[in-house]
């Protein structure tokens, strides 16, 4: 083959390369569209396009892990939940692979970790909770401006500070004692959360329930009260007010 030819094979396996990247990026964009359209299935459909293409595009493998994460939790089944939370880890696992320091890769990791960790039993959950604040700790760290990850960041100070008798009987056996949480750095982290991103429903649901845990209903009504007038962003919104409603419904 003389030396013509092989720059012409050259040139058109890399102009290949720069098509096949040209359009993962569109799914990608594609992708970010339509779950602004609150319309997550069609969303994981085009990051799955996009990893098709370009298996280490990172900002499909975070958001293929997150919508896998959000459709699975939305499932009333519970193997379905858990085979969707599985595939949740898998792009997550993926995106640390490629950056380990970026702070969606990590959120993503801590979600799909929580999500399990939510529909298994105490051994389970208890020996997930050090992962789940490891990696939702790192994802702060290189973004301290991500307001899901501080929301997560109270989530796991509620839920820790809420584990049942059999948790704790279970966290005595595998790590000698409760990991250290509170009522008071959930609302404190709920609250981070809300000034990074006023418009973020369900932590306004979440801190209204923090708040009626500490006695404090004239601030979780106050939250449940933002939280309805808010304009749904995300695909689970509309739910989230629902339950508001209710709660607020209950406070009042």
């Amino acid at each position: 083959m003389n030396f013509n030819k092989l720059l012409l094979l050259g040139g058109c396996s890399l102009f290949s390369f720069s098509a096949w990247a040209q359009t993962a990026d569109q799914d990608v964009s594609s992708g970010l569209q339509l779950e602004k359209d609150m319309n997550e299935t069609a969303a994981l459909d085009k990051y799955k396009q996009a990893l098709s293409l370009q298996p280490e595009n990172l900002v499909a493998l975070s958001r293929a892990s997150f919508m896998c994460s959000r459709i699975g939790n939305r499932m009333d089944d519970k193997a379905r939940k858990a085979a969707y939370f599985q595939t949740a880890k898998i792009y997550a696992d993926g995106a640390l692979k490629v950056a380990p320091m970026n702070s969606d890769a990590n959120l993503a990791e801590a979600v799909a970790l929580g999500r399990m960790a939510l529909i298994s039993g105490a051994k389970q959950k208890v020996a997930a909770l050090k992962d789940i604040k490891r990696y939702t700790e790192l994802a702060i760290k290189y973004d301290p401006t991500s307001a899901e990850a501080w929301f997560l960041l109270g989530k796991w100070n509620y839920e820790v500070d809420n584990l049942n008798f059999f948790e704790r009987a279970a966290a005595n056996m595998l790590f000698g004692g409760v990991p250290k949480a509170s009522l008071q750095d959930a609302i404190t982290y709920y609250e981070k959360s809300r000034s990074l991103d006023p418009g973020f429903i369900e932590n306004y649901m979440e801190l209204a329930k923090a708040y009626h845990k500490n006695n404090q209903d004239a601030k979780a009504i106050d939250a449940l009260k933002k939280a309805i007038a808010l304009r749904s962003s995300m695909q689970d919104d509309p739910d989230y007010k629902d339950q508001c409603r209710k709660m607020l419904a209950d406070l009042q």
